[in-house]
């Protein structure tokens, strides 16, 4: 009789009728992603995972953001933020980078470090850009708005060119700081992102 059991506990294993594990989603970003001044049901990640739910897919949205965070920083935390290997890496850095001035080059090869061991792990990686802070002058604007599509084309991965779309420099979809977005904000970032996060999950299938 135990043996019989055991054998209808192990039987899906091995005929793969178990239950597929949930597509896992890592969101490794700043304020942006962590949901800056915003209750946590309204948070990008937990808003990004129903709305993927509701078209239907099995999927496990993580939020890996720290409020204030640069390149440097998501490069420093990413095996403990970022652990095992996620399905899907959505990354979503840059815009301290932007605010505090610093040197574009270095920001490139820390998101580029991070890219690359995303990759050596085995997952698909969705790289998200910024524009820097117009104030800082047209050339620092150039080589910094020009990191983000050349690191998507240099390491064929994909590629959303702007992650305040829509969002930046609208009053109503932004809290009173004018930087962070508010509720309303973030549904149309989630609107912006989906299409590019569906289309990966049906090149997973």
């Amino acid at each position: 009789m135990h043996r019989r059991f055991a054998w209808l506990l192990i039987w899906p294993l091995l005929t793969g009728d178990a239950a597929a594990e949930p597509v896992r989603i890592v969101m490794l970003g700043d304020s942006i992603t962590a949901g800056y001044g915003l209750a946590p049901r309204e948070s990008l990640p937990v808003r990004l995972g129903a709305a993927l739910k509701a078209r239907g897919h099995d999927v496990a949205v993580e939020n890996a953001g720290v409020s204030g965070d640069t390149s440097a920083g998501g490069l420093a935390r990413l095996d403990w933020a970022v652990a095992g290997k996620p399905d899907i890496v959505i990354l979503e850095l840059g815009a301290n980078d932007g605010l505090r001035g610093l040197e574009p080059a270095k920001m490139a090869a820390n998101l580029g470090a991070i890219i690359e061991r995303l990759k050596a792990r085995g997952s698909t990686v969705l790289l998200t850009g910024m524009y820097a802070p117009r104030n800082l002058g047209p050339a620092y604007g150039a080589e910094f708005d020009a990191v983000f599509p050349r690191l998507a084309r240099e390491h064929g991965v994909a590629f959303y060119p702007f992650i305040l779309d829509g969002v930046a420099a609208r009053p109503d979809f932004n809290q009173g700081d004018g930087i962070h977005p508010n509720a309303e904000g973030v549904a149309v970032i989630v609107d912006g992102l989906l299409p590019h996060v569906l289309a990966l999950l049906e090149r997973r299938r």
